[in-house]
């Protein structure tokens, strides 16, 4: 029975299952036009809100870009203020190590001399000056055989500034190296050698340059180069090596002349150190490295006890260049300059 009725009832269930979905959708179709009205509405505000949004979000980034200009234009203030804050501490930073501190408020307070000259005054004037060169040591340079160290002096007066006269003296302490008794004894040869006594000269000076140079940190000295030219006498002998038995020799005077040069230091304006080469040239006699022999027919006396053959016969042209270091004193110590700069 139950499945007639259902048998019965088969076509109705079907026709009711294609008919409803399609009365679902003629239902639905009036109602759309409303749904679409409400749904652009409802998605009109939303627009116009994001809108409103955007335009609040613009206004807040405008505002926002006048903040970072006011920030910008801060950012200038400090970064001129830090220009003016950089100077030694910067400086600092960079190499610690040759920083200086300065308290620029200590520093600011200190007399100033506003006062510049491009052509500074000369610290030492020598014109018008008396120069003691009192005392000074003296080095032979050019005599391997004999040495003659000795001590001297000079006088100058100076006519202008950079032009004086003078004069100077020298007395000498003659020893023979060592070298000359290893040679004489190794070749058994004798080397006529000649010893000083004393020299007196005359010289000119002249002052071509002068100057000044940094030396142990903070410390400025003052300097000049001078030249000079002059003549004079020389006291020698020579000393007895080829016969030495026989043979004895006195000081003679002989003319001289020569130059030399000099650099002068100057620790204050009347107090220096100088330093100076000189050369004396003169024609020397030299020992006669031959011995007479025989008898003299006159006296009957040897002729090596003859004492015109002791000397040979040609002069010897001799330089005898020195190095001579002292002190120099300036007299007056102090003076006034014409001008006042």
């Amino acid at each position: 029975m139950a499945i007639k009725q259902a048998g019965a009832h088969a076509p109705i269930l079907a026709l009711t299952l294609v008919l409803a979905p399609s009365i679902s959708l003629a239902q639905g179709q009036p109602k759309a036009p409303a749904k679409e009205g409400k749904a652009a509405e409802e998605a009109a505000q939303p627009a116009e809100g994001e809108e409103a949004a955007e335009g609040e979000e613009g206004e807040g980034e405008g505002e926002e870009g006048e903040g970072e200009g006011e920030e910008g234009e801060g950012e200038g203030e400090e970064g001129e203020g830090g220009t003016e804050a950089l100077g030694l501490d910067a400086l600092c930073k960079i190499d610690p190590e040759n920083c200086v501190k300065i308290d620029m408020e200590e520093y600011a307070k200190r007399d100033v001399k506003a006062e510049m000259y491009a052509v500074q005054q000369i610290w030492a004037l020598r014109a018008r000056r008396v120069e003691l060169n009192l005392p000074y040591a003296v080095l032979t340079m050019n005599d391997q055989f004999v040495a003659h160290p000795g001590i001297g002096g000079a006088i100058n007066y100076y006519i202008i500034n950079p032009l004086a006269i003078g004069v100077n003296g020298n007395y000498y302490f003659n020893t023979i190296s060592d070298f000359n008794f290893e040679t004489s004894r190794a070749a058994r040869i004798g080397q006529p050698l000649t010893e000083y006594q004393f020299t007196v000269n005359g010289n000119l000076t002249y002052v071509p340059a002068y100057g000044k140079f940094a030396a142990f940190g903070n410390f400025i000295f003052h300097y000049d180069l001078y030249v000079l030219i002059g003549g004079g006498i020389i006291s020698t002998r020579p000393i007895a090596v080829v016969d030495p038995d026989n043979r004895t020799f006195e000081f003679k005077i002989r003319p001289t002349w020569g130059f030399g040069g000099g650099i002068r230091i100057f620790f204050t304006r009347w107090l220096a150190a100088n330093l100076e080469i000189r050369d004396y040239m003169f024609l020397d006699e030299l020992e006669n490295p031959n011995i007479a022999t025989g008898f003299d027919p006159a006296t009957g006396e040897l002729r090596a006890q003859d004492e015109s053959t002791w000397l040979s016969e040609d002069l010897e042209f001799t330089n005898n260049v020195q190095a001579q270091l002292g002190l120099s004193f300036f007299l007056p110590p102090s003076w006034e300059y014409k001008l006042p700069k």
